[in-house]
C-alpha cells in the first residue's frame, strides 16, 4: 500500500508487471465488462426511454474492455512507456468521469417521462 503514494510508482518508465493476483483482478474486471456490454447489447435494441440510456452503457462497456484489453496486453508484455501505471490511471478516471455523465442522463428520464404524459394529456383534447 505504500508503494501506491509514491510518485516513482506512478510515473516509472519502466514498470514491473502487475502481481498475479492484480492481473487476474483486471482480467475479470475486462471480462464483467464484456459480459455486461452483451447483455446490455440485448436490451439497447428495444424502444423506449430507456433505449439511448442502454446504447451509451454499452459504448461505455464496450469501449473500456478494449482499452483494458490494450493496457493489459502492454502490462504483459513490459513495453516502455505504454505500460508506464500512469496510463492506468488516466484510464480510471476516464470511466468515473464518463459513468458519471451516463447517470446524469439516468437522472433526466422521469423528466422526459412526466414531459412525455403531459404532452400526451394535452393531444387528447387536440383534434
Amino acid at each position: 500500500m505504500k508503494n501506491l503514494l509514491t510518485l516513482n510508482y506512478w510515473f516509472n518508465l519502466l514498470p514491473e508487471g502487475l502481481t498475479p493476483s492484480a492481473q487476474k483482478l483486471f482480467i475479470g474486471f475486462i471480462i464483467l465488462l464484456i459480459i455486461t456490454s452483451l447483455l446490455i447489447a440485448i436490451f439497447k435494441g428495444k424502444t423506449g426511454l430507456y433505449r439511448g440510456f442502454f446504447k451509451r452503457l454499452y459504448g461505455f462497456c464496450l469501449s473500456n474492455a478494449i482499452i483494458g484489453m490494450i493496457l493489459l496486453f502492454f502490462n504483459y508484455e513490459i513495453v516502455p512507456f505504454l505500460s508506464a501505471r500512469f496510463w492506468l490511471g488516466i484510464w480510471a478516471i476516464s470511466m468515473i468521469i464518463w459513468l458519471i455523465s451516463i447517470l446524469k442522463g439516468l437522472k433526466k428520464i422521469p423528466i422526459i417521462k412526466k414531459e412525455y404524459a403531459e404532452k400526451e394529456e394535452l393531444k387528447k383534447y387536440i383534434p
